[in-house]
Parts: C-alpha cells; sequence; structure tokens
C-alpha cells in the first residue's frame, strides 16, 4: 500500500520497511544505523518486526539478535559487540533500548567520540537500531513539546548524523480509520465508515488496541464479511463506555432529565437489558472512584491523570479530558463519597432481588443527579436528642 496519502508515522514506518524488505531480498542496502524516535508503540512492533524478517532467520535468532539496554550496558559494551562478527551468524542485529541516558545531563564525550568512531568504519555484517522512546512525537508535528522537540534535535545532530532517523509519530485519527479499513479489507471484510470512526473514537486512536480490538471484530463477524457500528458497540468495551461517560457528564451536571434518559438508552441497548444492572452499576462505581481520586489529588490536564491513577484503574484516553471536566464540578471529597454510598446502598438492593431492577437504577441516578441534602450540623442534633 502506497504511504503517500498517510501521516508521517506511518509515512516514516512505511519508508524502513520498505527499505528492510529491499535489502533483505538483496536488492537494496541498509545504513548501519537507524534511530526509531517517538513512543508509538504500534509502529515500532511494525518496524521491528520488518527488521527481524529481514534479517533475522528463526533457526539463528539466539545467535544474532541482540536486545540492550544502556541503563544496564555501556555504550561501549554495545559497540565492541557490533564491531565483534559472530561466528554462528553471517549478519547481527542489535536493538539498543533506553538511550535516554545518553542525552542526560553531563557531558558525554567519550561516548560520542566512540559512536562517531565506529560508525567511521562500521561492520557490513551489523545493524544498529536505537530506540528512542522517552520521546513524544505528535501527529502534528508541530504541535510537539518543546521538551521533546529539544531531545529530538540532540538525536538529530548526534547520532542522526550516522544514522537514519525514522520518526514514530503518533497517529491521527483519520489514519487510524483508514489503516482498520484497509486491514479489515486484506480480510475480505468491509469496516463500514461509521463503525471504523466508533472504533476509534472509542480507543482514542491507541493503534495497539484498535489492533487488538479489530482482531477481536474480524473474528467475531466471520464469515459475514463486513463489521457494522453494532458489531463495534457489541464488542468494543469502550465504546460502551462511551454511553456511560455521557451519563456521568449528565449526572456531575446536576441534569436530571437528560441522566434519566442517557441511563434507558443504556438499558434498551444491551442484550441482557435489566440484567445488565449489576453491570452499570460496577461502571459506575469505577467512575465515581476514579472522580475521587482525580478531585483529591487535584488533577488539572490528562497527562497528569496517569501518573494519578494505576495501571488497571484507567480509563480510555479518549474519556481523560471529560472525566476530569466532570470531577471538577464537584466541589468537595463528602459529595463524590456520597455518591459512593448511593450506589453501594443501589449495588445492595440490586443483589436482593427487587422486583424492578430498572426502578433502582431510575432511583439511584435521580438521587445522583440532584443536589445534595446539607447535613444537619452536630449541635442540632444534640439539641434533638435532649428534646426526645
Amino acid at each position: 500500500m502506497s504511504t503517500a496519502r498517510w501521516g508521517a508515522g506511518f509515512s516514516a514506518v512505511g519508508r524502513f520497511v520498505s527499505e528492510m524488505e529491499a535489502a533483505g531480498s538483496g536488492s537494496g542496502s541498509v545504513q548501519p544505523g537507524y534511530v526509531l524516535a517517538g513512543d508509538e508503540i504500534f509502529l515500532y512492533e511494525k518496524c521491528r518486526a520488518a527488521v527481524l524478517k529481514a534479517f533475522v532467520p528463526n533457526e539463528l535468532r539466539d545467535f544474532c539478535l541482540s536486545d540492550l539496554d544502556l541503563s544496564s550496558t555501556s555504550i561501549f559494551e554495545v559497540l565492541d559487540r557490533a564491531q565483534t562478527p559472530s561466528l554462528m551468524a553471517p549478519f547481527q542485529v542489535i536493538f539498543v533500548r533506553n538511550i535516554r541516558p545518553l542525552y542526560t545531563r553531563g557531558a558525554k564525550k567519550e561516548e560520542f567520540a566512540a559512536l562517531e568512531r565506529y560508525f567511521k568504519s562500521p561492520n557490513p555484517q551489523a545493524l544498529l537500531i536505537f530506540v528512542a522512546d522517552f520521546i513524544r512525537i505528535p501527529s502534528d508535528t508541530r504541535r510537539m513539546e518543546m521538551d521533546d522537540k529539544n531531545r529530538f534535535d540532540r538525536i538529530r545532530e548526534t547520532l542522526g548524523e550516522y544514522c537514519g532517523v525514522v520518526e514514530l509519530a503518533r497517529v491521527n485519527e483519520e489514519d487510524a480509520m483508514r489503516w482498520a479499513v484497509a486491514t479489515a479489507q486484506q480480510q475480505e471484510t468491509k469496516l463500514e465508515t461509521d463503525a471504523a470512526r466508533e472504533l476509534v473514537d472509542a480507543l482514542g486512536a491507541d493503534m495497539m488496541l484498535i489492533s487488538s480490538e479489530l482482531e477481536k471484530l474480524l473474528l467475531y463477524t466471520l464469515g459475514r464479511g463486513r463489521i457494522t457500528l453494532g458489531d463495534v458497540e457489541t464488542m468494543v468495551l469502550g465504546a460502551k463506555q462511551r454511553s456511560l461517560y455521557e451519563l456521568t457528564d449528565a449526572i456531575s451536571s446536576r441534569n436530571r432529565a437528560r441522566a434519566l434518559a442517557l441511563l434507558h438508552g443504556l438499558l434498551n441497548s444491551s442484550d441482557a437489558g435489566e440484567d445488565a444492572a449489576i453491570g452499570h452499576l460496577y461502571m459506575l462505581a469505577r467512575t465515581f472512584r476514579q472522580m475521587l481520586v482525580i478531585l483529591e489529588k487535584n488533577v488539572r490536564d490528562s497527562r497528569a491523570i496517569w501518573q494519578a491513577l494505576w495501571q488497571g484503574f484507567r480509563m480510555p484516553p479518549f474519556a481523560a479530558d471529560d472525566l476530569i471536566r466532570q470531577a471538577r464540578r464537584y466541589k468537595s471529597r463528602r459529595e463524590l463519597t456520597r455518591a459512593l454510598r448511593l450506589i453501594a446502598r443501589a449495588d445492595l438492593e440490586l443483589r436482593s432481588s427487587p422486583p424492578d431492577k430498572r426502578l433502582v437504577l431510575e432511583r439511584l441516578v435521580y438521587e445522583l443527579a440532584g443536589e445534595p441534602k446539607p447535613e444537619a450540623p452536630l449541635w442540632a442534633s444534640t439539641q434533638l436528642s435532649f428534646e426526645v
């Protein structure tokens, strides 16, 4: 597939993959080293797979492939290994991760001098791949953070003098949609436009997640030859969560009518109907707990949210900004703990087999979306007990 119409990340990777394929088939050559710059892991995996396919036969993998880390191995050891021919394999590939120590404070004159000496006379039977995944390159490079831009410029001024630099820029939504449609087409399946858009939106253009979920969708629709919006809403958790975040948005805005309408939409769209009530309640509790942490840690932007919320307790990327905005509508921790108490009470009621589960959820949402009643001061309750 031509990469001319794709964004920076896909285009750069497309050129790199073509270069590896040509070298692997003997019709082209490679540079002695490359820098894979950027934290887009999906594109990194594409590059790595192309290198392995071209130069690392499965039967020789243990002898010709090295994965080294500059946090535990010096650059001098890396270059010594690259310079030393392998006795067991005709070609060796060395991936060098965590190259950030080369660019931390302090002069690295000896390290860069050693790199310069090596690349003036590199081993033609070795390929060095430096992984600079401590840099974030947005899909629009004009919006790169100043710190990342300075680091990237420094890499181009140093390693870029001897190595090819491949930008692993974040994938924008349009490219992610095109990739999903093209990948489905390769499997003789049509991914409908609105389904592709929902898949990408629900997963925040996270290509690793999109790739994984698309694989599930292809298996789910095997033999049908078509993936619809309904399939995405059924199979992709992020798409289900989108409606839930709309519900919590209405609740935090104190919009009872909208909140109840969204609740009915959730219940009516669920295959399990009222039996899905426990699942909806669990997601509500999880979301309000996330908001409580956001409020307590005073999180104000989506970059800080990944530090505040631990692995396994994070929301999909598309919901980060929305949830921060929702959490900040609550004036105090007390309001959010009140909401969690209401949810816990509804959970107990649902597990007691009520005659109407829908009514339990409706009452919960009605109370959550209402203004909390002011608690009576301590002196009032004391006075009341004396009067009694």
